[in-house]
């Protein structure tokens, strides 16, 4: 794979930029690889599928629109080559750490007040996306929480069949879950999708980063409840957070409900604890709303 994808970086992107590759790199997994270029800058290579790569790089694009870049920076995909079958996302190479949050959360904060303030009326996304490695469908809704159970829960219950779960059966839940969310009544923006703490780091400046997103016009409130599901997340950026763009006193309600997507995807990809994880989380919810 080093070969291919050395041979790919130099026909497909050094040549053009006038440089060469003097090393390349495996960093964490086969899948990602570091690469130093004679010209001085270091590049971040993702391999995957080129359909996965260009659905991100749309979503790295997405967040830049509206982040802060003097809190919160989006690295700039630099381009995609071909890889075999696979393709490479091309990054700049971030040097990053955990650090103090507090701009992290402070640009994140912004960039969702910033995107609603654009006044988006609706929910949702117009390209079919990805969740990690699983599906993130595409379309509109007006009502939030008719959205939220549509386009997210529905289609991973839909899958959890599988592995025992029952959708005919939660029919009251989700109607009830969608009259429950429709009452919040969040103001639509553009939000990170995939936020756990391997997605967002500090810089060697104090400013934020975050990395790997599956956007769509949601609640701002699905960021954060996903925070807090596998932690990486200091007090800090939530002070950030907070300073910014105040949360509604009871989102805390909120956050088991919002987490209930990703624990969904994550048991139809991995199993394992995962499926007790959202047999739990339903029963809450029932216990709740019903």
């Amino acid at each position: 794979m080093r070969t291919q994808l050395l041979e790919a970086l130099q026909t497909d992107f050094c040549e053009r930029q006038g440089c060469q590759c003097k090393t390349l790199e495996p960093v964490g997994s086969a899948s990602t690889w570091r690469a130093d270029l004679s010209d001085g800058r270091s590049l971040f290579l993702k391999l995957a599928s080129p359909v996965m790569l260009n659905v991100e790089a749309r979503g790295l694009r997405s967040l830049q629109q509206w982040a802060d870049p003097t809190l919160l920076l989006i690295p700039d995909p630099l381009g995609i080559v071909p890889v075999g079958e696979l393709a490479a996302l091309i990054l700049p190479w971030l040097d990053t750490g955990r650090g103090n949050q507090y701009d992290l959360g402070r640009g994140l904060a912004l960039l969702h007040r910033t995107s609603a303030d654009a006044g988006k009326e609706r929910f949702g996304w117009d390209e079919e996306g990805f969740i990690g490695l699983g599906p993130q469908p595409a379309g509109w809704l007006t009502a939030w929480g008719d959205a939220f159970v549509t386009l997210r829960l529905t289609p991973q219950l839909q899958l959890a069949r599988n592995w025992g779960l029952a959708l005919d059966q939660l029919e009251p839940l989700l109607a009830a879950t969608r009259i429950w969310l429709d009452q919040h009544q969040p103001l639509p923006c553009l939000v990170h999708g995939d936020l756990w703490g391997g997605n967002a780091s500090v810089l060697a400046d104090g400013r934020g980063a975050l990395i790997d997103p599956a956007c769509w016009w949601a609640d701002r409130e699905v960021d954060l409840a996903m925070t807090r599901l596998f932690g990486g997340f200091s007090a800090r950026f939530y002070e950030g957070y907070q300073k910014e763009w105040p949360l509604d006193p009871n989102y805390c309600d909120r956050i088991d409900v919002y987490n209930l997507y990703h624990l969904l995807n994550h048991a139809n990809l991995f199993g394992g604890g995962y499926k007790k994880k959202c047999l739990t989380a339903i029963n809450a919810m029932r216990s709740m709303l019903l």
